[in-house]
């Protein structure tokens, strides 16, 4: 397995006002943490339940997440056929305390409405995705368009139908007063726990930046409370250190109608209590757990908001299919009983969860910018035409005609090359390696034509690699 080399941070390019900062925050702990930051980060992944394919024989599982497991050293995940299938998120250690956090506030036996509000690149919004009962809406909304493609992409390679992505201000989701029964505000920040990941954030890093960031904070923690119903649940975490961004947004949550939710903690997992008042927050640094800088803490709504009325009946941008379409297209569907079916206005066919379709149409009222539904392709004429999300997703049909590559393959096809094999094969084939989707192909003879979306093409030079 190719690796990529490891990486630590020199302190003498810790800013002077950050190490004062730091000084003051951990004491006699501090040459360790200094230490901790030039040592190589720590390489750690989540698996997709739902896609399991991953060997975890001999790996170390992160102790405050089921999913979670560290891998000795860091390799090249763009040419892994299995991360691009999505049977698993790249994903920091300490940031995966959320799911012990979810564990332990959120009910995972009934179907929750859960908004993941800053969400891009999407690695909280598919934890939460896993975590969630399976009925549950997910909306993993973004502020900056330009994250969003990176977001969507994540989110289809997860694979789960009951998510929508959105862009959108969060002052701008009003209409979604008191909708939610989980909000996370994982907060834009001054980055100070990716530093040695990053170098990049160290040189943007300033006290001034420190202050501008917490202003922002508590604008999104403004305009995210009164989209949660009473006795919601708002999960508020960084990935920095300081008190302004992290103590002092958590003393606003409680001066502006949320309790503190404590959890409980093995001592053994070393992670630091800080406290304002009743409320508390948990605090991961580097040179205590095996992980990068993140804090979370986790609050209870008790003020009142009104709650919207779900009213799908005013005008609506999709349509239902046809009988006869709804019949071809289901055929691709492991149990497509449990959805209904629509088109687009620019003609792609989506699919929404049965359960979820007065919520799904409620919000294409309701938001704007959004991306909803499972999309599964297009008719052309009387032919249906798959989408490449319909391959990586749980809703596809698992006995629909499919070819089994090798990985050097299946690297060909992410490179989107045309593959010869000895047989002559006719019509849609899904393309899989270690039994993962990982898109479509379309049999002419003996060359299969590649249905890989341009966007996805991998641009690396794959030789050596396979």
């Amino acid at each position: 397995m190719n690796t990529l080399p490891k990486t630590g941070l020199p302190k003498d390019q810790l800013p002077p006002a950050f190490q004062d900062q730091m000084q003051t925050l951990l004491g006699d702990e501090f040459p360790a943490f200094e230490a901790a930051l030039g040592e190589p980060a720590p390489v750690s992944i989540r698996l997709n339940p739902r896609k399991p394919a991953v060997d975890t024989t001999e790996l170390e599982r992160v102790p405050w997440c089921a999913d979670g497991f560290y891998l000795s050293q860091r390799p090249n995940f763009t040419l892994d056929p299995l991360f691009q299938a999505g049977a698993y998120y790249v994903q920091e250690a300490s940031s995966m305390l959320l799911a012990e956090a979810l564990r332990q506030s959120v009910r995972s036996d009934r179907p929750l409405r859960v908004l993941d509000l800053c969400a891009a690149p999407g690695g909280k919004s598919t934890l939460l995705a896993s975590a969630l009962h399976s009925d549950s809406l997910l909306i993993c909304n973004e502020v900056i368009r330009s994250r969003v493609s990176v977001l969507r992409e994540n989110i289809e390679k997860w694979g789960y139908p009951n998510v929508v992505v959105s862009n959108h201000d969060p002052e701008d989701l009003g209409k979604l007063s008191g909708f939610f029964d989980v909000v996370l505000v994982d907060a834009p920040c001054s980055g100070e726990g990716l530093f040695r990941k990053d170098p990049d954030a160290v040189g943007e890093w300033s006290a001034d930046s420190v202050q501008l960031c917490s202003a922002r904070q508590k604008r999104i923690l403004a305009a995210a409370a009164p989209l949660l119903d009473q006795g919601g649940i708002l999960i508020y975490s960084t990935c920095t250190y300081n008190d302004v961004e992290n103590v002092d947004n958590m003393q606003y949550l409680v001066d502006n109608g949320f309790d503190s939710r404590p959890l409980i903690l093995p001592a053994d997992w070393n992670i630091v209590e800080k406290h304002v008042g009743d409320a508390v927050g948990y605090q991961c640094y580097p040179h205590r757990v095996r992980g990068e800088g993140f804090f979370i803490s986790v609050f209870r709504k008790t003020a009142f908001s009104p709650t919207v009325r779900l009213d799908a009946r005013t005008f609506r941008s999709i349509r239902a299919l046809r009988p006869r379409e709804t019949a071809s297209a289901s055929q691709w569907l492991q149990h497509p009983a449990d959805f209904s079916f629509w088109e687009k206005p620019n003609g792609d066919v989506m699919i929404l969860p049965k359960v979820l379709e007065k919520q799904f149409l409620f919000l294409d009222v309701a938001i704007h910018n959004k991306g909803f539904g499972l999309e599964i392709g297009q008719f052309k004429g009387t032919d249906f035409i798959p989408s490449h999300a319909l391959a990586l997703s749980t809703a596809v049909h698992a006995d629909l005609p499919a070819i089994e590559l090798s990985k050097e393959e299946a690297l060909r096809y992410f490179k989107k090359e045309n593959l010869v094999f000895d047989q002559p094969v006719k019509g849609w084939l899904l393309a899989r390696y270690k039994g993962m989707n990982l898109g479509w192909m379309k049999g002419v003879g003996n060359r299969v034509n590649n249905y890989l979306p341009k966007d996805w093409r991998i641009r690396m030079e794959i030789k050596e690699y396979a």
